[in-house]
């Protein structure tokens, strides 16, 4: 029996490299601002995205030797903290066989790994969908 997504305002689709631009920090940051609104937001992770959520990274970066006493948040950090601030309004998935295909096995435990054609239904349960990333 087919899971049942449940509804989002928006969902924010995360597709390709993590860091080679600034547009995963940016969608970040949309997600926030989304969810301080009130909305509800889904996040799906595809591609070299799943990386983001991986307990391996832990919470924090490694220190910046330019300034040593400041601490910057690991995007695993990022995403936890979004997830217990809004538990009710925030869910987040990854495709399955991208998180397989790259070792992205240990992921936080409230993401939900599902096999891309769940992509539809997750598209067909938000009123709105944005797609970031890949061109």
């Amino acid at each position: 029996m087919a899971r049942k997504i449940p509804h989002s305002d928006v969902l924010v689709t995360l597709m390709g490299a993590p860091h080679e631009s600034d547009r995963t920090t940016s969608a970040l940051r949309l997600v926030q601002a989304l969810l301080e609104r009130g909305n509800s937001v889904a996040v799906w992770t595809c591609g070299y995205a799943t990386l983001l959520t991986q307990r391996s990274l832990g919470t924090e970066k490694p220190r910046n030797l330019a300034d040593w006493n400041t601490a910057y948040p690991s995007t695993t950090g990022l995403v936890q903290d979004l997830l217990d601030t809004f538990p009710e309004r925030l869910r987040w998935y990854g495709c399955r066989f991208c998180s397989d295909d790259r070792g992205a096995d240990d992921h936080l435990p409230a993401v939900v790994l599902r096999p891309p054609a769940g992509y539809a239904a997750n598209v067909a349960a938000a009123d709105r969908t944005l797609m970031v990333g890949v061109i």
